[in-house]
């Protein structure tokens, strides 16, 4: 690379890694990220900071737990005073763009992005805030349903469907944009899809080469609701399954759809790679592949993220730099927050620029390259939104996970040697110094009592502003992408010969 790489940042929104061939799945087909993982390093212990989407994604932003930005829920402000990645590589000479989704609440809908070529597919206001006061198992109607695996399969077409077009199309019109520019300057480019996000519902074209006999079963069945850990119990009423019956056709058409999405959202990343190519840039970018969180599928009878098993707070986290490293797989553990210094590393050609603020991650460089030294293999992931009365927290550090909760049992899992998280040793003697040192952890990274009380009053403040804002004239906090058109299309005799870009058209007049 003969200047500042170029960092493509491919993101989905609840993709399992374990579905994937490079983590081991057997079924879904995904020949283009297969590729990108065949000819880079695949981080086979990645990740959330949060099992739902703007948390994880304003901690993937700041590089700080989501708490430390006041990350509580879906609907918490995204604080503009909170330095992102995209702030510091624009100080640094970079172009950022932002196509797609980031479920920014506030205001700021940039959080510096110099472009952001799409609207965002959810709401940016406060109209999402978590309501402990309604109970820990109570369901929202507008929350996760089963009718989401219940009315799986195909469909012609989704909101998710159409936003991730856009969000495809948009990325590849902004990275020709850029090579017309010529002003020879990097770009970071985030492209956030939706997919494989629920509802599952599939485009026929990519139903059609899955058959219901190829699809897998979850690895682990349903477990009865008086053998589930404390939150997995809430959990089955705060997504609504105690209302349907799932059967194991729905489940198989459920998993089907997520194939289907993800070989059809596949396909749209090719789109985005091959443009990355034809403008001559390929050789001289760095590619990433992650996601928000993943999706229990069916696993242990749970669907859709919010826990810390497996299914849910993994991630797949993929670099592709054949130019810098060699293919390799690591095995440590890392998480979304450590990608913010990362990104800064490869922009300053291994130096970090001077932050302004402290962040929580550790850049991912050296560990990369196949460096272990003074890696931390440790990581931290936070949840108190649906389904919690008080904060929950994760620590993995090793092969160990510990989950704590104020009121519930506390979890214990040795992930070596039982992978599928069906053991709790906490309490065992066995483990009892790991125990008690893994809750020591906890109780040095968090105070769950100031947490707590924290939470609450920021549920209270932000029902009251959403009752205010609603009433009287509203102004929505919506992000709508700028475009002149006389500046795209033919609009007088000279355009008539035929535009070849913006700039081009500009020079002509």
């Amino acid at each position: 690379m003969t200047k500042q790489p170029n960092i493509l940042y491919l993101m989905m929104d609840q993709m399992a890694p374990q579905v994937l061939k490079p983590y081991g799945g057997q079924v879904c087909r995904t020949p283009n990220i297969e590729r990108l993982a065949g000819e880079g390093v695949v981080f086979e212990n990645a990740y959330c900071n949060y099992p739902i989407c703007a948390p994880a994604r304003f901690s993937f932003m700041s590089g700080k737990m989501p708490s430390k930005v006041g990350a509580y829920d879906n609907a918490n402000e995204f604080p503009s005073e909170v330095p992102t990645f995209a702030h510091y590589l624009r100080s640094m000479g970079y172009h950022t763009c932002l196509s797609g989704k980031m479920h920014f609440v506030g205001a700021d809908q940039l959080h510096g992005f110099e472009d952001r070529v799409t609207t965002d597919v959810y709401p940016s206001d406060f109209s999402w805030t978590t309501d402990w006061s309604l109970g820990p198992t109570y369901w929202e109607p507008w929350y996760h349903s089963m009718r989401a695996v219940l009315d799986a399969g195909p469909w012609r077409r989704s909101v998710n469907v159409n936003y991730d077009e856009e969000v495809t199309v948009a990325a590849c019109r902004w990275l020709h944009d850029h090579a017309d520019r010529g002003d020879g300057k990097s770009f970071f480019l985030a492209t956030s899809f939706i997919s494989p996000h629920d509802p599952y519902l599939a485009p026929p074209s990519h139903w059609d080469i899955y058959s219901d006999d190829e699809i897998d079963e979850p690895r682990v069945g349903d477990i009865p609701l008086d053998e589930r850990d404390a939150h997995s119990w809430r959990l089955y009423y705060t997504t609504g399954r105690h209302m349907d019956e799932i059967s194991p056709a729905d489940i198989r058409r459920a998993r089907r759809a997520y194939y289907a999405v993800m070989s059809w959202l596949d396909d749209r990343i090719g789109r985005v790679l091959d443009t990355l190519e034809t403008i001559g840039e390929k050789d001289n970018t760095i590619i990433v592949l992650s996601a928000d969180h993943g999706d229990m599928l069916g696993e242990r009878g749970m669907w859709f993220k919010m826990s810390f098993h497996e299914w849910s707070v993994r991630v797949p986290m993929i670099v592709h730099a054949p130019g810098m490293y060699q293919p390799r797989r690591i095995k440590e553990n890392v998480s979304l927050l450590d990608l913010f210094p990362t990104f800064l590393e490869w922009a300053g050609d291994g130096e970090m620029p001077e932050l302004v603020s402290e962040i929580d991650g550790a850049s991912m460089t050296g560990l990369t390259a196949g460096s272990t030294d003074g890696w931390p293999d440790v990581v931290y992931s936070e949840y108190c939104a649906e389904g919690a009365q008080a904060p929950l927290l994760m620590v993995r550090r090793g092969r160990w996970k510990y989950l704590y909760g104020e009121g519930d049992p506390p979890v214990l899992y040795d992930l070596e040697a039982d992978p599928d998280e069906l053991t709790n040793l906490a309490g065992l003697e066995s483990v009892r110094e790991i125990e008690a040192d893994l809750h020591a952890e906890v109780f040095r990274q968090w105070d769950p009592p100031a947490f707590k009380d924290a939470v609450i009053e920021s549920q209270k403040r932000r029902h009251f502003l959403h009752k205010a804002l609603a009433t009287g004239k509203r102004v929505p906090w919506d992000w709508s992408p700028r475009r002149d058109s006389s500046r795209e299309y033919i609009r007088d005799v000279g355009d008539a010969q035929g535009m070849l870009s913006t700039e081009w058209s500009d020079q002509k007049r």
